[in-house]
């Protein structure tokens, strides 16, 4: 069968379509013919090797995947044959708090990778996708999207009324706005480019600004709070934002901290300490999250935004176009 595998940390240009042998079924295992891929920000460091250089090469890529189906282990009951399903980022969690073990299982770090026509996993990671998506959409789901469930919902609480703050349009910021339009909250997002902006409204966005015409952002959020600043603010920059969207921030919200794109920088604690804020880690979700998200992306029919569609032979083009940075949403290798 036709596999991807990453063979050095060079970039996308590690990545090699080898001919393997195909996957045997273990105990409590599905056999799942892929059908589609989604690509994230984590892909990209990972083949870069800043991820964690230390994983084994050559490595099985992405974590993000939906397909049917084909087969499964003696004794397996939670799927049959033919059923449409993605697979959950860490398929070892199930339910409850995270842990290291469960968090050793996520795809794409070392052991399974989703960028193949076959993949063998455990049955109890797999997830039905909701009947109105396409394979394409629902191969979108599994991290972005249940990283913004986790954060608005299951961490963050929100409610009709609220606002919240998310950065940029990629996938997760995308979903945040969606899922928090779905609340009833109010939705301020960040980009550096106002055809992306006008996009984002487009798609929920409450209001939007600019951070390269707008480089104090964090002032522009209070006032379009009325010096209170926002319920929540879904953190995707990491360092080089953070002390941005402790400004942005109300007394006692919550910063749901998710991503690293904007570097490193130096953040001063005092003002989390004298303001009461909470600082949430986000790293993706349970399979019971996932479920939850399914049920309500079903309810609402809520679609995904996916921007490009690649074909198979295009999986290294698809990772460079990810990596500058012009996509709008998801993007997809077709497999």
């Amino acid at each position: 069968m036709r596999a991807y595998r990453l063979h050095a940390f060079s970039g996308p240009d590690g990545l090699r379509r080898d001919d393997v042998a195909e996957p045997r079924l273990g105990p409590g295992q599905a056999l799942v013919r892929v059908r589609a891929c989604s690509l994230n920000y984590r892909d990209l460091l990972v083949a870069k090797g800043l991820y964690n250089r230390n994983l084994p090469l050559p490595l099985a890529p992405l974590s993000d995947g939906a397909g049917e189906v084909v087969s499964v282990a003696p004794g397996v009951s939670r799927v049959r044959p033919n059923d449409r399903v993605a697979a959950a980022f860490m398929p070892g969690w199930v339910a409850g708090s995270v842990s290291d073990a469960k968090a050793r299982t996520a795809l794409g770090g070392g052991g399974i990778g989703m960028l193949s026509e076959l993949v063998a996993i455990d049955a109890e990671g797999l997830v039905p996708i909701p009947a109105h998506l396409s394979f394409e959409e629902a191969a979108t789901l599994p991290c972005a999207a249940v990283t913004a469930w986790h954060a608005l919902y299951a961490e963050g609480g929100i409610k009709p009324g609220d606002t919240i703050l998310t950065q940029g349009t990629g996938g997760v910021s995308l979903f945040a706005t969606q899922l928090a339009r779905l609340a009833g909250a109010r939705v301020i997002i960040t980009s550096s480019r106002d055809d992306k902006i006008e996009r984002a409204r487009a798609l929920g966005a409450t209001d939007a600004i600019n951070y390269k015409t707008t480089p104090e952002w964090d002032k522009a959020v209070r006032e379009l709070t009325g010096g209170a600043g926002v319920d929540h603010v879904v953190e995707l920059g990491g360092a080089g934002t953070l002390p941005r969207s402790i400004k942005s921030v109300r007394t006692g919200g919550c910063i749901s901290v998710i991503g690293v794109l904007a570097g490193g920088g130096e953040v001063n604690p005092m003002p989390i300490l004298m303001r009461n804020i909470r600082l949430q880690g986000i790293y993706v979700g349970s399979r019971a999250m996932f479920e939850d998200l399914c049920r309500a992306i079903e309810l609402h029919k809520l679609r995904p935004v996916v921007d490009r569609v690649f074909d198979f032979d295009q999986a290294v083009d698809a990772l460079h176009y990810l990596e500058s940075g012009a996509h709008f949403g998801k993007v997809v290798v077709r497999v």
